[in-house]
C-alpha cells in the first residue's frame, strides 16, 4: 500500500471507494474530516481511530488508549460496531451540503473556542490553550433567542450555551454522563442566561458537579430545530458548523468504528 498525501480541498476517497478501512491518527476534528468524507460520498468503510490530538473525547468514548502503539492494537484486535453519527442541516439553504459530528455540535459561549485557538498555542500548551482562548469569548457572552423543537415538544429558551451529545465528555470533561454513542438519541444541555456572567457559569459548574439548577435545561431527543433570529457560530467537533436556522438529527447506527472489545457490551 501506497501512502497518498491528503488534499483537503478533495475528498479523499475520491477514486478509492472500494477502501473497507480507514484509520485516522488525530484528534476530534481529524475524525470530523474523515467521518464528513466517508458520508458525503456515502461509503460503509469502517474507521480506526488512534487518539493524537488535544482533547480526543470521540477516542476516548469508545474506549481507545491514549497510548499510540495499544490503540493501534486495540484497532487490529477489535471489533467493527455501529455507532451513531449526527446531521447538522440548514433548513433555509437546501443547498448547502449537510455536515456531521461524531462527539459534539455546540453554539453559544465557550463553544467555538476550539475554533479560535491557534493551532501553535495548542501544540504547545495542550488543553490549556482552550483556557487562554475562553478569556476573550466570556467577555462576548450574550443571551441567544432561542425557539427549541424536540421529538415532543416546542419551546423558547433564552440561551446562553447549547450543547447536543452525541458522545459524552467536551475537552475530556465528563458533562453528558449518561450519553451513549449507540442509544439512537442526543444528550441535550441548553444554559439559561442569568443576570450575570458569573452566575451563568456557576450554574453550568454545578451542574458538572452533579448538583441541580433550573439554569440549565436537559432532555433526550433524536432530533432538533434550532430556529433564532441572531447570526451565530456553531460547531461541530470543533470545526465549523452551519448557520441557524438548524435541523440537527441523530443517525442511528450510520457509522462502523473499530472498538476495543472490551467496550463493546458497554
Amino acid at each position: 500500500m501506497t501512502p497518498v498525501p491528503i488534499d483537503f480541498g478533495k475528498n479523499p476517497f475520491d477514486g478509492r471507494e472500494d477502501i473497507d478501512l480507514v484509520v485516522v491518527a488525530g484528534g476530534d476534528g481529524t475524525v470530523n474530516y474523515a467521518v464528513n468524507a466517508l458520508m458525503q460520498k456515502g461509503l460503509k468503510a469502517a474507521i480506526g481511530v488512534i487518539p493524537a490530538g488535544t482533547a480526543n473525547d470521540f477516542a476516548g468514548a469508545i474506549g481507545m488508549s491514549r497510548k499510540p502503539v495499544d490503540a493501534a492494537r486495540q484497532i487490529i484486535t477489535g471489533v467493527v460496531e455501529s455507532i451513531d453519527c449526527g446531521k447538522v442541516e440548514q433548513m433555509d439553504n437546501a443547498d448547502e451540503e449537510p455536515v456531521y459530528f461524531v462527539n459534539i455540535f455546540s453554539f453559544g459561549i465557550f463553544t467555538t473556542t476550539s475554533q479560535h485557538t491557534p493551532e501553535e498555542l495548542k501544540h504547545r500548551i495542550g488543553r490549556m490553550a482552550y483556557g487562554v482562548a475562553a478569556f476573550d469569548e466570556l467577555r462576548k457572552a450574550h443571551a441567544i433567542p432561542l425557539t427549541i423543537t424536540t421529538d415532543a415538544e416546542t419551546f423558547y429558551y433564552p440561551t446562553l450555551m447549547g450543547l447536543v451529545f452525541n458522545g459524552e465528555t467536551a475537552g475530556r470533561l465528563p458533562i453528558a454522563r449518561k450519553s451513549s454513542l449507540r442509544d439512537g438519541v442526543f444528550d441535550c444541555l441548553f444554559l439559561r442566561k442569568r443576570d450575570t456572567r458569573i452566575q451563568s457559569a456557576m450554574d453550568m459548574l454545578l451542574y458538572m458537579m452533579g448538583i441541580r439548577t433550573r439554569a440549565v435545561r436537559y432532555l433526550r431527543t433524536s432530533q432538533l430545530m434550532l430556529v433564532t433570529p441572531l447570526n451565530e457560530d456553531t460547531d461541530v467537533d470543533g470545526q465549523r458548523g452551519g448557520q441557524f436556522p438548524i435541523r440537527v438529527s441523530c443517525l442511528h447506527g450510520a457509522l462502523n468504528v473499530v472498538c476495543p472489545r472490551d467496550e463493546v457490551t458497554k
